[in-house]
């Protein structure tokens, strides 16, 4: 067999600057991919609140009124009936129903409670996405025989002025005498109609109802149960 000579292909090497424009170049490359990836993420979120808020199929109106701009919740700890502390951040996660009353509750937050778990209980299996919230705003001790039918509630105290902060009822209205609803990213986003001792009725909580279902309708593609 004939030696045949070693072929050698030589490469030049780029200069300094063709190398960093290189660099450069994927670096804004790699910038670019990472926000189309977070734009993907963020898409169902977004179209679900473009729907809800702006589209509004068939023309329906809320029953709630739309808090804009939306609220965070705040960085407050509050405390447990047990004694915890609860940050109010760590509530995010879920849909949250919220009411607020004093700790000595009467009739009227009796009543609140009552369609609280109701409203939630209706939801079926979509129930899993929502926390039925009490906030009290006092220290009066919450009476022993009330407990039992809050088991499944979260129950807090959180300081008032801190609370009236965050939360506002209308316009000649009581704290207390209204719903608030809190979406999975923690943002105060809706306040129901007052609703007075007595004034709870069929129809306002149908509406309520209704509101809650095109929330988890509209939030279905990414708002899952559980924290």
């Amino acid at each position: 067999m004939r030696d045949e000579p070693l072929g050698l292909t030589v490469h030049s090497l780029p200069s300094p600057r063709e190398a960093a424009q290189g660099d450069s170049q994927r670096t804004r490359s790699g910038r670019w991919k990472m926000l189309a990836v977070l734009a993907v993420c963020a898409a169902p979120v977004v179209a679900s609140y473009f729907t809800y808020y702006v589209i509004r199929p068939e023309g329906r109106r809320n029953f709630g009124e739309l808090i804009e701009p939306q609220k965070p919740l705040p960085a407050l700890t509050a405390t447990s009936l047990d004694g915890a502390r609860v940050p109010l951040p760590s509530l995010r996660g879920q849909w949250l129903l919220v009411s607020v009353a004093g700790g000595a509750c009467d009739s009227g937050c009796r009543q609140h409670l009552y369609l609280q778990r109701q409203l939630r209980e209706g939801l079926g299996k979509e129930k899993g996405r929502v926390d039925w919230v009490w906030l009290i705003p006092d220290d009066a001790p919450v009476h022993e025989s009330l407990r039992p039918a809050v088991a499944q509630a979260t129950v807090l105290r959180v300081d008032a002025a801190q609370l009236r902060e965050w939360l506002a009822p209308a316009a000649g209205r009581q704290l207390s005498e209204h719903f608030y609803l809190v979406d999975p990213m923690g943002n105060w986003m809706m306040r129901f109609p007052a609703q007075a001792p007595g004034e709870l009725d069929a129809t306002a909580a149908r509406n309520i109802r209704r509101d809650l279902d095109r929330l988890l309708r509209a939030s279905a593609g990414w708002d899952k149960p559980g924290r």
